[in-house]
This record gives structure tokens, sequence and C-alpha cells, in this order.
């Protein structure tokens, strides 16, 4: 029987041609399109996505390679699906559906995303699938598309189960529907949610910064949040006021340096005094990210003559990175702090006698003794070669 009086699987579906996909290919929204398809829809000079009529940004075509391989299964079995394929797919479009309709209530869709949840925690290996009928875009245009101005109760619940969503499919390589966020209108909802929502909005939304500023294929997006005054100022404000969350705010300005265009930004933010309080904050911790923020800590020093200034100005500035020399509990953060030293006391005979006030001389001794590498010791004694001067005098 011929595949046209066959019954297609929605799944394998073109959405312009309504055939049997032959070459399926991948815009940044996350759609798929049989290529010939698509070409057609971009030699009639339109730019945007068919589906979800989005601006493209980036028009490139990525061969989808996993419902390319899918389809051709599908053939191999007389146009039947497996049983895995069809116990996974099936559900899986069925819940897809109730996100989508405009007649799901928001309680349909608090049960569906709870679904889903479940599926991607029990069943990992069905997450793909997941990702191939385009669930990780959908899921990104329910979270960041219109916003309710309450924004309390269930929806916001509804809004935290849709970026847990997110976050556990991003890992699986789809980043670059997550280029939406460069609309201006997506760009407002995320600060806004990073601005009003709850401890736990605000972390995720750390995370995903983290996994935007891991893929090259959102690196302009990340130059985009890493120069926003709102997200950097609230960030700022995390570090310095919640510990709980700081954490994930930490590791957040650590993803943002990847860029060197972002430092530059950081610093005139003033995330040197954040990292600087996060630090002193942290010395009754038995758990923080202290090691993350002083390597942060270093890049932004190291990389902008204006970040050696901020550490300097700051009257708690030394004294924050002399506290990460020696730790008892790890070495997390001492050749940072070690760097950052040698930075500022190579030019400056007044911070050598602010490091020697705030006890570096007793942390570097403690360090050459302990079980650290051979490296960190090496930098140890150079920094008390430079030291030695002011020592003698004090002698």
């Amino acid at each position: 029987m011929k595949e046209a009086q066959m019954t297609i699987p929605h799944l394998f579906r073109c959405p312009i041609s309504l055939d049997l996909f032959s070459d399926p290919v991948t815009l940044s929204t996350g759609q798929t399109y049989d290529r010939s398809s698509i070409e057609k829809w971009f030699a009639f000079g339109n730019l945007t996505c068919p589906v979800t009529m989005q601006k493209l940004h980036d028009p490139s075509l990525v061969p989808n390679h996993n419902l390319r391989h899918l389809i051709e299964q599908w053939r191999q079995m007389g146009h039947h699906f497996h049983p895995e394929y069809s116990t996974t797919i099936n559900p899986s479009l069925y819940l897809k559906r109730n996100l989508e309709s405009p007649h799901s209530t928001l309680q349909d869709k608090l049960q569906t995303l709870e679904k889903i949840r479940v599926l991607m925690d029990e069943t990992p290996s069905k997450t793909p699938f997941l990702l191939q009928i385009g669930f990780l875009p959908l899921l990104s245009q329910l979270l960041f598309g219109k916003l309710d101005p309450q924004f309390s109760g269930k929806y916001a619940d509804f809004e935290e189960k849709l970026l847990s969503c997110i976050l556990k499919l991003i890992p699986f390589g789809e980043f670059q529907c997550l280029n939406m966020l460069k609309e201006e209108s997506k760009l407002e909802s995320f600060l806004v949610l990073f601005e009003n929502g709850s401890g736990m909005m605000k972390q995720n939304l750390c995370r995903l910064v983290g996994a935007i500023s891991s893929s090259p294929e959102t690196r302009e997006l990340c130059a985009m949040i890493g120069r926003n005054h709102r997200f950097l100022q609230g960030i700022d404000h995390l570090i310095q006021q919640n510990f709980e969350t700081s954490e994930a705010g930490i590791e957040a300005i650590s993803a943002l340096c990847c860029l060197e265009s972002n430092r530059e930004s950081l610093v005139r933010e003033g995330l040197i005094n954040g990292l600087i309080t996060y630090i002193l904050n942290t010395e009754t911790k038995e758990r923080s990210s202290s090691g993350t923020a002083m390597t942060t800590l270093e890049e932004l020093v190291g990389s902008e003559r204006s970040g050696k200034e901020a550490l300097i100005k700051d009257p708690r500035g030394v004294k924050a990175v002399v506290k990460m020399v020696f730790r008892v509990s790890d070495h997390g953060g001492s050749e940072s702090a070690l760097n950052s030293l040698i930075m500022v006391c190579y030019e400056s005979l007044e911070e050598r006698e602010k490091a020697i006030g705030a006890g570096v001389l007793t942390q570097l001794l403690l360090l050459l003794q302990s079980q650290c590498s051979c490296r960190i010791k090496s930098k140890a004694r150079t920094l008390l070669k430079l030291l030695r001067s002011k020592w003698d005098e004090e002698q």
C-alpha cells in the first residue's frame, strides 16, 4: 500500500505540506519542517516561523536526525509504531495538545505539567521524544509569553512548573529556542519573573542563565542578559540579601563571565562589591559557593582595570580576599585569592599593608604547611616575597 494511503502519524507530517517528512529540518524556534517546504516559505520573502509566527533572528536549518530515524523505523515496521514508540509518543502528543489548547483551564495545565515532570523523572530515556515533538519551544513560549498581571497563587505555581520542566529538557541540547528571549517582550517577561517570582523561581532563572551562557547557540542572548541593568541589579541584591538563593546567583554571575564584554558590565553594575559581601557573609556557613565567588572575583579584577580599582576602593575588599587564601575545609578559591592579591599588591604599598593587617602572613604559612598543590604553594611563596619588604620594616 502506498504511503499516501496510510495513516501518517501527526508527528511525521510537515506542518506546511502536511505530507510525510522526507528531509526534516528544525528552526531556531524548535519547530520542524520538511526542507523543501520551509525553503519555499523563505523564498517568498517570509522571515518568520510558519507555526509560531515568531520573527527568525537565525534562519539556519538544522537536520532533525532523531525524527528522520523514527520515520525510518516506522517504515521498516510496516507503518506501525513499535510499542515503545506508541506508549511514549501518543500520550506525549496528548499532553502537548492540552497545553496548547485555549480551552484547557489553568488547573488542567498544572496537572499536565505534573504528568510531564513524572514522565521525565521516572523514564529519562523518553525525554528526547518530548524534544522531538516540540515541547521545549512550547513550554518556553508559555513561560515567557504574556504574563498574568496577578502573578500569584496557581498561576505562579504554573510558571514555576514550566521553568522546572524547561530545565530538565535543556541538557538534551535544544538551546536555539531560548533565543526567543532576544525579543523585547519576552525579555521583559523574564525580568518580571525574576523580580517578582519566588526564591525558587529566582534560583531556576539563574540556572537558566547558566545554561544560556554554556552554549554558542545563545552567545548573543548571553551578552544581552549580561548587560541588562535590571537583571544585574537583581542578581546583586540576591547574593547580598538572601543566602538561601544567593548560591544560584553566584553561579549565574560566574556563567556570565564567559564573555569578556559581560565582565565590564558586571564591574560597572557593582557586582564586585556583591561578591565581596557574599564571601564575607559565608564565613560561618558550612556549605557555600565562596570558591566560585572568589574565582569570579579574580576574573573581574584581572580582566578590567576598573575591576581592580573597585576591589581596592571597597574597604572590605582585601580582607575578603585574604580570608580565601586558606580555609581548613578545602582550598577552593585559594589560587584565585593569591592571584588577586598579587595583582593588587604589586603596585601598591598601601594594599600590602592592608593584606598584612588582615592576617595574610598567617594564612600563607598555614597554606604552605597544608596538602595543597605545588602550584598553589609556588604562588604563595611569590606573594610572600612581594610582602617581605613591608614585613622587614615592621620587624
